[in-house]
């Protein structure tokens, strides 16, 4: 009785290991070149990379401010993204993030720590990423010349149309005043219509003259 009880403990031993071995062999590996970027005073980006040939179906990334005071996992499963967000951060505090790949059998181990330091609510850009040279990072400069560009197309729109409402205004003012000497030219003095013509081209005159005294010639 007691070998078959030693027996029975051995198999499940066995069968117990060898899930285990095979769980852990067919995790994926933990993910590469982890990096902090578009830090501002509340929120930043963390990025990473996978080793290709493995199926990856989420991710879960533990965040903790350096003093330790606080800890926040944020996992998500069905998405093959390689980014994610942080919100709701504290200006001017230190932080430790890393990152787990989820896969069909498991989660990897953890990325190495990265830190990070969140920035002022003053300060726009960030100087201080986890990774210098990473391409987004570098990014945020044409994304001002952009913004720097598309204020220049702006004021060079407001200067053309402030150029045509002018144009505009001046053909008005020019057709306004041709109107208004048209308008003289039609309407004629008062004097000019006083005195009528006759149809001969002389003035009339009136059909009345004044009586001549007959003379009366008396002969002795």
């Amino acid at each position: 009785m007691g070998r078959l009880t030693v027996l029975v403990n051995s198999v499940l031993l066995l069968l117990f290991g060898s899930d285990i071995f095979l769980v852990g062999a067919n995790r994926p590996p933990a993910p590469v070149n982890v990096s902090v970027m578009h830090l501002r005073a509340d929120s930043a980006t963390v990025s990473w990379e996978v080793p290709e040939g493995d199926i990856i179906i989420g991710f879960s990334i533990s965040q903790q401010r350096q003093d330790g005071h606080m800890q926040r996992f944020i996992r998500e499963v069905n998405t093959t993204s390689r980014s994610c967000v942080l919100w709701d951060l504290e200006e001017e505090t230190d932080y430790i993030i890393q990152v787990q790949s989820i896969g069909l059998y498991g989660e990897s181990q953890a990325s190495k720590k990265v830190h990070f330091r969140t920035l002022k609510k003053t300060d726009r850009f960030s100087s201080n990423s986890s990774n210098q040279d990473d391409p987004t990072v570098q990014g945020l400069d044409k994304s001002r010349h952009l913004q720097t560009g598309e204020m220049i197309i702006i004021v060079v729109v407001l200067v053309m149309w402030a150029a045509v409402i002018a144009l505009f205004c001046r053909q008005y003012d020019i057709i306004k005043d041709n109107d208004s000497s048209n308008n003289k030219e039609k309407v004629k003095p008062l004097s000019e219509r006083s005195t009528p013509e006759h149809h001969s081209g002389g003035l009339l005159r009136s059909k009345f003259h004044p009586s001549v005294p007959s003379i009366n010639i008396i002969e002795v």
